[in-house]
C-alpha cells in the first residue's frame, strides 16, 4: 500500500495539489481570454446598433 502512496519521493497528495493549482491557473487564463473576446464582440455589436440608429435618424430628416 505504501508503494501506491509514494513513488520516487513524490507523494500522491503533492501531485493532486499541483494538478489542482494547475487547473486553477488554466481557468484564470481561459477566463481572461473569454472576457476579452466578449468585450470585443459587445463593442462590435454596439457599433452595429449605433450605425443602424444613425441610418434611421438620417431617414427621418
Amino acid at each position: 500500500m505504501f508503494l501506491l502512496a509514494a513513488t520516487g519521493g513524490l507523494n500522491v497528495g503533492d501531485m493532486i495539489a499541483q494538478l489542482f493549482f494547475f487547473v486553477i491557473l488554466i481557468s484564470i487564463v481561459v477566463g481572461i481570454v473569454t472576457f476579452v473576446v466578449m468585450v470585443k464582440q459587445r463593442k462590435k455589436q454596439l457599433n452595429r446598433i449605433e450605425e443602424k440608429l444613425d441610418q434611421l435618424m438620417r431617414r427621418e430628416k
